[in-house]
Formats: C-alpha cells, sequence, structure tokens
C-alpha cells in the first residue's frame, strides 16, 4: 500500500467515525443531554456551535459564512498538497499528520455543509433527518455537532490566586467530536515527532 492509499484510508476512518457518532447523537439525543460513560469524567453531552473548535464562535450570520469557506479553501489546498507531499523527503508519519489535519477539517465541514440543510433543529427534540419541511438552516450555515466532555474535576480558586481567586473553575471544560480532537492531535504530533520534516517543508518553502 503506498502512502497516499495510507493516508486515504486514515482520512475515510477518521470521517465515518466522525460522522457515525455525529449522526447517532444528533438523531438520539436532545441538544444540552448528556449520557455518563465514566461517572461523571467522560461523558456524551451534545451540544452544537457556529464557530471554530471547541465551541469557541465566530461572529454572525458573516463569520459563519466566512468560517466555512475558509475551511473548504482549507481543505481543498491540502487535498491538492497531498499527493505532492507524498512524493517529497519527508516522513510517513508527517504525511499521515497532514493526513488527520485533513480528516479533522472535512469532518466539521460536512456539518457546517449539509446539517442545517438534512436535519430539524435540536432544541427541546431529537432531531428529524430529511425533514418534509426542510432543515432548520440553508447551506453553509448547519451547526457543527460536539459531545465528547471530560470533566475530570472541578473546585475554586484559592482567594490568593491572580485574576480567578475564589471563581469555580472546571478541567477540562470543553465539548469537541472527534475531527476536532483529530486535527489537535495531529498538529500537536507533527510538532512534537515530525519537526524533521516539518523543518524540510518549511526550508523549501522558504
Amino acid at each position: 500500500m503506498s502512502r497516499l492509499q495510507k493516508a486515504t484510508l486514515l482520512i475515510i476512518i477518521i470521517l465515518i467515525a466522525d460522522q457515525i457518532l455525529k449522526i447517532w447523537v444528533k438523531t438520539h439525543m436532545v441538544e444540552g443531554g448528556s449520557i455518563p460513560i465514566f461517572g461523571n469524567w467522560f461523558l456524551i453531552s451534545f451540544t452544537e456551535n457556529e464557530g471554530i473548535a471547541f465551541g469557541w464562535l465566530v461572529g454572525g450570520k458573516w463569520g459563519k459564512l466566512l468560517l466555512s469557506i475558509f475551511r473548504i479553501l482549507m481543505a481543498g489546498t491540502i487535498i491538492w498538497y497531498l499527493p505532492r507531499l507524498v512524493k517529497k523527503e519527508v516522513s510517513t508519519g508527517f504525511v499521515m499528520g497532514i493526513a488527520g489535519i485533513l480528516a479533522g477539517a472535512i469532518g466539521n465541514i460536512i456539518d457546517s455543509m449539509f446539517y442545517g440543510v438534512i436535519f430539524t433543529d435540536s432544541v427541546g427534540r431529537v432531531a428529524e433527518i430529511f425533514p418534509v419541511e426542510g432543515g432548520y438552516a440553508p447551506f453553509l450555515f448547519g451547526h457543527v455537532v460536539d459531545m465528547l466532555f471530560f470533566p475530570l474535576f472541578e473546585g475554586t480558586f484559592p482567594s490568593w490566586f491572580p485574576i480567578w481567586g475564589g471563581e469555580d473553575f472546571l478541567f477540562f471544560r470543553f465539548i469537541f467530536n472527534i475531527a476536532d480532537s483529530t486535527v489537535c492531535i495531529s498538529i500537536f504530533y507533527i510538532i512534537l515527532f515530525q519537526r524533521k520534516s516539518l523543518s524540510k517543508i518549511l526550508e523549501h518553502r522558504a
């Protein structure tokens, strides 16, 4: 199996896992609902967001549109570059890391492009797929489905702690999905373990 075939297989596996979990959550849970997996340490907690990874929001209708277009352009660039990358003198690990970033980007692009069209909203009800009356948002304006929640521990900052003294804290408070985590893991993997290949690419680009 060639490196390009391995990268393509990885992308397909990640996309299938990401979309199966998202569609299951969307068609079985009400937004705001939670299912404990490992006590209170790991929950499937259904939320939707209009922004970037981990629920960070972008501003308004134009912000959402620009974000969707940016994601598509970024993914398109990587798709164009990936076959060229495998021909360069970089490690297979680096190629797979880039493939992971691409898979995560495509996973969330699918939500933005199609979920608003094919689903009803999930506010106070389980979403219906392919509703007769149409979906909850137009093309490119769908919400990204998040569900992985790891509130490992919570507490209160001591009063002497700078800025947040006396305030409650929760670790880890972000809710995310497989696509988000794949992008982050791939980026950290490249930075930590594929610096030689990354340096070659950056030197070539310079």
